[in-house]
């Protein structure tokens, strides 16, 4: 007899995080490069590097859409998936406090689908615009026998260069985080692109879950399908104009592995901890949960907090004086922000969560 599982995870559904994390070990060798910077020392910063270019340093990001293209197949709807890209790159090169200054996309694509390849940009100037960038190149590739859609002609991976630069006194070190600080948390407009593979296995019928893509669950105004495809939110010029007017002492792009991300800047600031006690997950989160224990087995609480950004998108670490005038500047750039967390010296990462302690580190 088949044993059913105590609960379904990440890695159940094909991403291990700690699989993910030791083969990043590998990277350390990419430090034999530094050498040839041009201009003079890279700075290590929490999640990633910076390099001078003359009196200015640059923060270059590359980063790919995921499995949330599958999810646009599946629709047939292909002009927001450039969005998604745009967000991805450019949200993470304001984390060191850079303004972003150009992105290039790189498309591997079954078939160079004349229709396909006009909804593709629509999306990526959206994104663009959104995110104060030029797009000054970049490539379409056929590659047949790499990618393939689930029907003909329609297979593509998507992928967004970002270059942004600042000043020596822009820089967001994430050193100098101390326990008292708050945790300032923006709003997000769902999954965005993180988790989409553990969503897609619970939520469609086409990679085992329950759903027909536009069945519209009780609660929800759209389909399911337009639900888990909205855009991720680009949060460039709020976080620009409030990183002029206050010091944002850390920042963090709550993607992949969710709120695990802030054990990076634990890693800066020695000494510090992390506790969170407002989430406000939109009720796609909930449905996850729900469908997984009807299929499958449950969704922890402490994995979905591990997996998925639960209500808020991104993150600032500011002093708890500077609190209510940057939740007040954030909001006036229609970016809905309050706090949702505090810096303890706890040197682990607490979430308290539908009335529970969960120990996430």
């Amino acid at each position: 007899m088949e044993l059913t599982p105590e609960s379904f995870t990440y890695a159940e559904a094909g991403v291990d995080r700690e699989l993910r994390a030791r083969s990043k070990a590998a990277l350390k060798v990419l430090r034999q490069t530094y050498k040839h910077s041009h201009y003079g020392r890279m700075i290590q910063l929490p999640y990633g590097n910076i390099f001078p270019v003359g009196d200015r340093y640059l923060d270059l990001v590359v980063e790919g859409v995921g499995t949330k293209v599958l999810l646009a197949q599946l629709a047939d709807k292909y002009d927001t998936i450039g969005i998604d890209a745009i967000a991805l790159a450019a949200n993470d090169v304001i984390r060191s406090g850079a303004k972003p200054l150009a992105v290039a996309d790189n498309i591997h694509a079954a078939v160079s689908n004349p229709r396909l390849v006009a909804e593709w940009m629509k999306g990526i100037v959206k994104g663009a615009g959104e995110a104060g960038c030029i797009v000054p190149s970049g490539e379409i590739g056929d590659v047949t026998e790499i990618i393939k859609g689930i029907s003909e002609g329609i297979g593509f991976d998507m992928v967004i260069a970002c270059i942004g630069e600042l000043s020596k006194r822009d820089i967001i070190f994430g050193n100098n985080i101390k326990p008292g600080d708050v945790v300032i948390g923006l709003r997000s407009s769902g999954i965005h692109s993180n988790g989409v593979t553990l969503a897609r296995k619970i939520l469609f019928k086409q990679w085992g879950g329950k759903c027909e893509p536009y069945h519209i669950p009780s609660g929800f105004d759209k389909e399911l399908i337009h639900e888990v495809l909205e855009p991720m939110k680009i949060y460039v010029k709020p976080f620009l104009n409030t990183a002029e007017k206050y010091e944002i002492k850390g920042a963090v792009h709550i993607t992949g592995d969710a709120y695990l991300k802030f054990e990076r800047l634990m890693e800066f600031s020695e000494g510090i901890g992390f506790e969170f006690d407002c989430f406000k997950p939109q009720p796609i989160f909930e449905l996850i949960q729900k469908i997984a224990r009807e299929i499958r087995a449950p969704i922890t609480d402490e994995e979905m907090l591990k997996t998925f950004n639960m209500g808020w998108g991104f993150a600032v670490v500011v002093n708890k004086s500077d609190k209510d005038a940057v939740v007040e500047s954030f909001e006036k750039d229609k970016t809905q922000a309050e706090q949702i967390g505090k810096v303890t010296d706890s040197e682990r990462i607490v979430a308290l969560y539908k009335a529970k302690k969960i120990l996430l580190t």
